[in-house]
């Protein structure tokens, strides 16, 4: 089932299969909604709202901790429903239930900190104070590549500011979604705060975007989609939050620490089979270090194991179905008939159970040059494309993009270089020598065509509230 309306689940005659990706077998069966049921979702949140919102700080803070708690009971369970329905490592899988655990557990605490303020008059018989209050019901879209976290991430902070949600995840991952709702039932949620419906995704968006009661939009997915999203939500002047594409630099300097930049790319490239909007898509090397680097990375990525997630020895999965392998491939194959060499073996599959073309061998690719697409277009997979560069100067003149500014990684142990060079970056979260920089209490967050608004931190409770200035005046 993936209709929770108003607290109660629903079935329908349409069934949605949930494939996985490692095997091709169908995990689970769900239930597909229409338009009439995303608006019973979002009238229900509406009704729910006065009674939400009018909860105190405290209440809401006691709901998410109860969440979270619960979540914490089901660990390895939500990791093999994230495995068995998108592929990742089971490893990278129970990382992700962490994330999405305590995303709940830091808005708990956030919730009770959601202050105004004074500001001092221009008279002396006047008081004006600011203060902030949950801006209505939201929309929430959320992919697959991470189900759970993402969902975590927008359903946490809505709840912890006084907003009721409905939320749509992805058709191709649903099933996260449906667990977590399964534990917000259990905490007795009140009714309406919190929906969940999948249906076809165009009448979801229209329902969202004609509807006056949905206030924000928060989306996670494709540049492409958040901008149609951006001109469906300004005929009714929405808020919107979103966070997009990216094209990730992952720059080694000629001082850096060869061994741990190698590392640190196992972790930002081939992690979740490469499908991150944060994965590396371009490493520039300093040419005077180039050799030495791809042969350490050549190495590694030749040890990495290649097969189902649900195996705990698994170091990259499949992609998430065939449209992804031949955008891959098809990019590869232009950088190779332009010059680009492979330089890592190709992994073979031993399980013959597998569904083989969900499987792209983890590569590195070298001599890659801007003629390439692999250079400019995300490639969401297991490939590294290696370019040189001799100077700052040139480094800087290819190493940001005209489109994506979302997350970038520098190695390098000179810390005026670390600052010459990240002030010039124009991304909106760079991690030095931390391939990993990414955590609950910092913002999560683009520049440019990578997105808008901030996810995480206090900042990510931001978009789900106004600001309302109220001046007394007074006798004296």
């Amino acid at each position: 089932m993936v209709l929770f309306i108003n607290g109660v689940w629903s079935q329908t005659e349409e069934k949605l299969d949930v494939i996985n990706p490692a095997t091709g077998n169908i995990e689970y069966e769900v239930a597909f909604g229409t338009s009439q049921h995303v608006g019973k979702a979002i009238s229900a949140a509406d009704e729910a709202f006065e009674t939400w919102s009018n909860k105190t700080a405290l209440e809401r803070s006691n709901f998410l901790m109860e969440i979270y708690r619960e979540m914490e009971k089901k660990v390895e369970e939500l990791a093999e429903v994230i495995t068995k329905e998108m592929g990742k490592p089971i490893t990278d899988a129970k990382g992700e239930v962490l994330s999405a655990i305590d995303y709940f557990r830091w808005y708990a605490e956030e919730a009770r900190r959601v202050y105004g303020e004074t500001v001092p008059a221009t008279s002396r018989n006047k008081k004006i104070i600011n203060v902030k209050s949950p801006i209505g019901v939201v929309g929430a879209i959320t992919p697959w590549n991470f189900p759970l976290s993402m969902v975590a991430r927008k359903v946490a902070p809505a709840l912890a500011s006084g907003c009721t949600i409905v939320l749509k995840p992805s058709s191709k991952a649903p099933q996260s979604s449906v667990e977590m709702t399964k534990i917000i039932e259990k905490v007795n949620l009140p009714k309406g705060v919190f929906n969940l419906v999948l249906a076809d995704s165009s009448k979801v968006t229209e329902a969202f975007m004609k509807s006056k009661e949905v206030k924000k939009i928060t989306f996670t997915g494709s540049t492409r989609i958040g901008k149609m999203l951006m001109e469906g939500a300004a005929q009714t002047v929405k808020r919107v939050s979103m966070e997009l594409g990216g094209h990730a630099p992952f720059i080694v300097c000629e001082d850096a620490d060869i061994e741990e930049a190698c590392e640190a790319l196992l972790h930002t490239k081939f992690r979740c089979s490469g499908q991150m909007c944060t994965s590396t898509n371009r490493v520039f090397v300093d040419e005077k270090i180039s050799d030495d680097f791809i042969q350490t990375l050549s190495t590694k990525v030749n040890a990495l194991k290649l097969g189902n997630g649900i195996d705990p020895g698994t170091s990259v999965g499949p992609v998430i179905d065939s449209n992804a392998v031949t955008k891959i491939k098809e990019q590869v194959s232009d950088a190779l008939a332009k010059g680009a060499e492979i330089v890592t073996d190709e992994v073979t599959l031993e399980d013959l159970s597998l569904q083989k073309e969900n499987f792209i061998s983890p590569m590195v690719l070298k001599n890659v040059n801007q003629e390439m697409a692999i250079f400019y277009d995300e490639t969401f997979g297991p490939v590294a494309p290696v370019i040189t560069y001799t100077s700052e100067e040139e480094l800087l003149s290819l190493v940001n993009h005209d489109e994506y500014g979302l997350a970038a990684y520098l190695f390098t142990n000179d810390t005026s270089r670390t600052i010459r060079l990240t002030e010039k970056m124009e991304y909106g979260m760079i991690g030095v020598n931390d391939p990993l920089p990414f955590v609950v209490q910092s913002p999560f967050g683009g520049l440019k065509e990578s997105g808008m608004g901030k996810e995480g931190g206090h900042q990510g409770l931001d978009s789900y509230l106004e600001e309302k200035m109220i001046s007394i005046k007074y006798k004296l």
